[in-house]
């Protein structure tokens, strides 16, 4: 008889299938059920994050999980064949990732299963559309079912009943539906809690349709022969640049605010287990000092993604240059930098992303209730930084935290995974760096909040009757019956 262990190790999924075997069904779902609620927990965002979510929650025991995706389907679902535009990750290939653990899950098992181990020893990072086909993979294999086509339009907390819970106002394929859930995740990436930041100097040029974010859908084909200017430095600015250069652009202008490029990874130096394990524990200080740090060191593209645009002898780097205006003028845009008059068929801002609950429709009539580090901490004179001051302080559970003690204690069932809780945890939250740590401690904080939130339901529970699994019969034969019946009655 052929068992599941017996399977040819030929099967690229021979691993993983005997690494769900050996582990196990999945709990039950403990969570009690009440009228009125559709699911305990809703995962915004159907990417690798929620995905990750999913499958950890499902470990639980914690069923009754929806994961809803504005996307109309898989192939459009998260970055990596959108608006990601980089070739390989931007992070170690050995990180541990979406398999939180489990490694025949992970991409190096799932890779070499396909490729071999030595293809896997010949990449130094992993390619994009690779990391992109791995996350199908995993979905499929693990069976995540992801709501295309559902956009979350408004979150309004309901306080009555037996458990507090939120209305879920959606738009499933452009049609209005309510549902509810206890429990709500943000795993919906960078603009989550805010929105692309384009700079005022360029929103002419939106209007007009000659500029777009990076986080736009970028027609690049439209470029070929056109001259192309891209705001910003970082590793999403290079990226644009890039595509634009290899899709036949006459000519890139890069603008940086900086001297330089910034070339040094100062996060590095806090990556070592002691410091990322207990990162939520530092002092308030200590946490504002290292994201000050970083923001003031600058986001750092790989020097791949450098050498990517240097090939181009077409491409210009502005440095400690910005755009002091932008007309549009006959279909094009006319700018002004140190002086100089330069034209452009197109802008690309690569300017990252502000931090603003209340630009997200979902979180605007929440937003004046969360609180944020300005509520939190005051930094020094020379530590301002209002940008980073307006994120989200984050609980050690990733829950929004209430502005005002004992006012809005429901935001506490509202739990962040995307880059708006960098001030809290030290890393972008949704990048493949904090799933080990972030995503085990989120879940653990839902178990928890959903446990005590029915505490006298299960303290019911536990105290209910347990039939026995046998009776004295099983051991009648066994006891001892001594000689001498007088004296052992004695």
């Amino acid at each position: 008889m052929t068992t599941t262990s017996s399977l040819p190790a030929s099967d690229p999924d021979f691993l993983a299938r005997e690494t769900l075997r050996l582990l196990g069904p999945a709990p039950d779902n403990w969570v009690p059920g009440h009228a009125g609620i559709d699911h305990n927990v809703a995962i915004v965002g159907g990417g690798q994050s929620g995905s990750a979510y999913a499958f950890a929650l499902r470990r639980a025991g914690i069923g009754h999980v929806t994961m809803l995706d504005a996307a109309p389907d898989g192939t459009l679902a998260g970055v990596w064949r959108t608006r990601a535009r980089m070739q390989k990750l931007r992070t170690p290939k050995n990180l541990v990732g979406p398999e939180l653990g489990l490694p025949a899950l992970g991409f190096q098992a799932w890779y070499e299963a396909r490729h071999g181990a030595e293809a896997y020893a010949g990449i130094d990072r992993i390619p994009r559309l690779a990391w992109a086909d791995y996350l199908d993979w995993y979905r499929g294999f693990l069976g995540v079912q992801v709501r295309y086509g559902t956009r979350v339009v408004h979150i309004e907390p309901v306080t009555g009943g037996p458990v507090a819970h939120f209305r879920l106002h959606l738009e499933t394929d452009g049609a209005p539906r309510i549902e509810t859930a206890r429990k709500v995740v943000l795993a919906n990436g960078v603009a989550g809690n805010g929105a692309p930041f384009v700079p005022a100097v360029l929103l002419r040029a939106v209007a007009a349709g000659l500029a777009a974010h990076t986080a736009d859908a970028i027609d690049f084909d439209a470029l070929r022969g056109k001259t192309v200017a891209v705001l910003g430095a970082a590793a999403s600015a290079f990226d644009a640049a890039a595509v634009a250069l290899e899709s036949g652009a006459a000519a890139v202008h890069m603008f940086a605010r900086r001297d330089h490029i910034a070339a040094t990874p100062v996060s590095r130096v806090r990556a070592y287990p002691g410091l990322y394990d207990n990162y939520h524990a530092l002092p308030d200080a200590t946490r504002w000092e290292q994201a000050i740090r970083y923001r003031r060191a600058g986001s750092t593209p790989p020097a791949d993604s450098v050498e990517r645009v240097l090939r181009f002898p077409q491409f210009r780097l502005h440095l400690s240059t910005s755009l002091s205006s932008a007309e549009v003028e006959s279909g094009r845009i006319v700018a002004q930098a140190r002086g100089e008059t330069l034209r452009f068929d197109f802008a690309i801002a690569g300017t990252g992303y502000v931090v603003d609950p209340s630009a997200r429709p979902e979180l605007a009539d929440i937003a004046s209730h969360i609180l944020r580090w300005r509520d939190r901490y005051q930094p020094p004179a020379d530590a301002r930084d209002d940008e980073l001051a307006a994120s989200p302080y984050l609980g050690s559970g990733l829950e929004y935290l209430e502005k005002t003690p004992g006012a809005t204690p429901w935001l506490r069932d509202i739990h962040v995974h995307n880059p708006a809780g960098f001030a809290s945890v030290g890393v972008p939250l949704g990048d493949v760096p904090s799933m080990r740590r972030d995503i085990p401690a989120s879940v653990a904080r839902i178990s928890r909040d959903l446990l005590l939130a029915d505490l006298a339901l299960h303290e019911q529970r536990i105290r209910g009757d347990v039939p026995a699994d046998f009776g004295a019969e099983l051991y009648a034969g066994a006891l001892w019956k001594p000689a001498n019946t007088a004296l052992a009655a004695a």
